[in-house]
This record gives C-alpha cells, structure tokens and sequence, in this order.
C-alpha cells in the first residue's frame, strides 16, 4: 500500500514537472509573439518576464513565492523581473468564498455565520498559501480570518520536490548556482514552508513576536496583531484587525516621517533576530503597514526564521565590530566554537580581518545601496574560507535585509544601517549609550 502511494507521489511530480516545462515556456513564447504588438515602450525583457510570472500564476503557490522573492530581491534578479514579480505580492487570485467557509468550518465545528456576528465573503487579500476574511467576533471585536487554500500542503510538497530536482541540475550546469548552493535554498524553502502550513505554530509565534516587542518597554511605534486563539484551528487563524496601507505606497507617506518608519521596523526586527529568538521572514511590501495611527505594522507570521543562540551571538559581535569597535576577531571566535575553520592556520584577528574585508564595506553603506547579490557573494566567499558550501544561517539574515533596500532607498536615503545607534540601543545598551556621549548624538525615545 504504502509502496503505490509512493509510487503515485513520484508519477505526480513527474507530470507536475512536465506541465512546469510546459507552462514557463508557452507564456514566455506568448508574450514575446505579442511583444511588437503591445510594445508602446516595452523591452523584450519586460515581455519576456511578464509571460514568466504569467506562468507563476497559473502553476500556483509555490511558483507564486518565487516571484515574491524575485520582487523583494531587486539587487539579485534583473529589475525588468523583479518588477514583473511585483504583483506576484499582492494580485493572486482568491479562491471561492464556500470553499474558505468549509474550511473554517471544518476546523472550528461550527457553520461560519454561528461563529461570528458578520463574515465577508470577498476576501480582504489573496497570497500563495492563504487569503484573509473580514470578520467580526459575538463580543464586537473586529478580527480577520487567515483561511488555507484548500489541499494547499500536497500541491506544493510535490512542487518543492520538483523544484529540488531542477535545483540539482542547474547546479550540475551552471556554476553560479552550485556556488549559491541552490538545493540548501530548496531545502531551507521546504522546511519554512511545513512550518508556514502549520498554522497553530504560525500563531504561537505571532504572539511571541507580539510579546517580544515591548520587552523592553519601547517600540511603542510597532505593532503586530494580537491572535485570537479561540478562533484558530489546524488551517485558520484569527486575530486583530488592522488599518492601514502598505509601506511601499509611497507617495502616500510623503506627510509622515519615514525615516523614523522604517528605522523603527528595523529596530525591531534586529532585536528579534539577534536578542528574542523569532524573526519575521517574509518582509516584502504586503507584510510591513503603515497604521491609520502613525504606527509602522509587521504582519503574515507564515515564515518566521529563529536562529541558534550561537549563530544571534556572532551576529551580535558582527554589528559590535560594525559600530562600536571594528574588533571583528571575536566573530571569530564564534566561528571557531561552531567548528567552522579548525583546519583554517589564520589567527582569529587574520579571520577577522577577512570578515571585515567582506562585510564592514556593505554594511558601512547607505542601506538603500546595499546590494544583496554583494552580500550573498560575500558571505559565501567567508564560507568558503571556512570550509563550508556557504553559511545558511547567515544567508537567512542577509536576504531579510535585501527586502529592506527597496524602502530604505525611497523613505531613508543616506541611511546607514550599520552606523545608526538608534537601532541598538537595546542589543548593546551601555555600549551605545557611551557611544552617543562620544559622538554627541541624542538617541529617539522609542
């Protein structure tokens, strides 16, 4: 029994992979068959990529978060896809109204209109793995419902382990893919996307992050919604409803401090990172809100990154070198203890000088030309001086601060996010403090 399920899995993966071929290159054909047509300023790449996305689309979730990394990821993958990828954030087509209500019923044991005083049947977003309903609770809370695509867990197991074949040939082809270590990107993608299907563990640690925001009795201008859990199941979540718009409606925001914006959702998101444990892993546009209240909002907890604690210490001696003291040596030692570079005969300062080679120029640099395609490359060129195909977990944190690039560039220029104390006031309290004296600087209050 067991044997043909298996047998059947692997039939499905190879049609899926078929129909993947298949479907990329009829739209990509298509629209440059009609490029001369629709041109009026158009490039072929912009063609091109728009039958790539167009092809996104139609194959479903999986496809539709690789278009979202490609949109939030403009210093990696040419701009005329990046761009094309950007309604991959926000434009995926919901699935019917019944089908959402027989899941929520499904997981909550009742009809949906015995559950809430209202529900809205035309969903408020559309993503890859879930879309959000409007809903109010018996006791007058307004509240939104994050609902699962129905069967959404196998169509994209087999879809990862698709992915995961074509990641092995294009390393066996193409050296830039073996070198960025494509199947361990595959393999990081499938074990955030078990944990994203998995929505009592997204709740559980929506609320840590919820908590973790004010541990330190700040933050005061970030928020996340408060989850609801007498109303989340296997498959749904329910939790406060926010009012908002997007961080990348730019010329909406023109009124309000930006700057201060983004380095307040920075902040946070540093600290949860390398001080609290759980970190948002999915910053693009659709996730970071600018509240009606002036407060900046991280929101869809379905990828969360949580770091060892020995992995947050060596990023806490990464950004101490970087602001207070250029002494990357004891990034070193870090390396050492985690038996990274034990055949290495350089000395932890000579290591360390090879990690300031890489690092201190990027992240010296205004964030808004912070190149994540810079920081991977030489992350893995560290990696490779330690004896490792490249360091993961340092790759994880680098690709975060790539969807931040996009902001900074628009709502902070000239900010240096490596040079900025407000961000560490808590990470590195007497350190900063002394630093700002130095240097005369008077930090924000929150």
């Amino acid at each position: 029994m067991h044997s043909a399920r298996l047998d059947r899995f692997r039939a499905a993966e190879l049609w899926r992979a078929l129909v993947i071929g298949v479907v990329v290159v009829a739209y990509t054909l298509l629209s440059l068959v009609t490029w001369p047509v629709r041109r009026r300023g158009r490039t072929l790449a912009d063609a091109a990529s728009e039958g790539l996305v167009n092809g996104f689309e139609v194959l479903g979730p999986t496809f539709v978060k690789v278009g979202q990394l490609m949109a939030s990821s403009s210093g990696v993958f040419p701009a005329p896809l990046a761009n094309a990828c950007l309604r991959c954030l926000d434009d995926v087509p919901p699935v019917p109204a019944q089908e959402a209500r027989r899941v929520i019923e499904a997981d909550l044991g009742h009809p949906v209109d015995a559950l809430f005083a209202s529900f809205d049947d035309v969903p408020l977003a559309a993503a890859s793995v879930a879309q959000v309903h409007g809903c109010v609770l018996p006791d007058g809370r307004e509240a939104v419902i994050k609902v699962q695509r129905p069967d959404i867990f196998r169509r994209m197991l087999v879809d990862l382990r698709t992915a995961y074949w074509g990641a092995r040939i294009l390393e066996k082809l193409f050296e830039f893919f073996r070198i960025a270590n494509a199947t361990a990107i595959i393999r990081d993608l499938h074990a955030a996307t078990m944990t994203e299907l998995n929505s009592a563990v997204e709740a559980d640690r929506q609320t840590r992050f919820r908590t973790n925001i004010g541990a330190f009795g700040d933050n005061k201008g970030v928020t996340t919604p408060e989850v609801y859990w007498d109303y989340c199941g296997p498959h749904v979540i329910c939790m406060e409803r926010m009012y908002g718009l997007p961080l990348d409606r730019f010329p909406d925001l023109v009124h309000m401090d930006t700057r201060m914006l983004i380095r307040r959702g920075v902040k946070v998101w540093i600290e949860s990172v390398i001080l609290h444990g759980p970190f948002h892993g999915d910053v693009h546009a659709g996730n970071l809100w600018v509240l009606d209240d002036g407060r900046i909002a991280m929101l869809d907890f379905g990828i969360v990154g949580e770091l060892p604690e020995s992995w947050r210490q060596i990023l806490r001696d990464m950004f101490y070198a970087t602001l207070i003291d250029g002494d990357f040596s004891r990034m070193a030692r870090g390396i050492r203890n985690l038996g990274y570079a034990q055949d290495n005969d350089a000395t932890d300062d000579e290591i360390g000088l090879q990690v300031a080679a890489a690092l201190a120029p990027l992240l010296g640099r205004d964030l808004g030309e912070l190149r994540l395609s810079e920081l991977i490359m030489a992350l893995i060129g560290i990696g490779k001086n330690w004896g490792v195909a490249s360091p993961e977990e340092l790759v994880l944190f680098g690709k975060q601060l790539g969807y931040f690039e996009r902001y900074a560039t628009e709502l902070a220029p000239g900010w240096v996010i490596g040079q900025d104390l407000f961000l560490f006031r808590n990470v590195f309290p007497d350190a900063v403090a002394a630093k700002a004296r130095e240097l005369g600087v008077e930090l924000p209050d929150e």
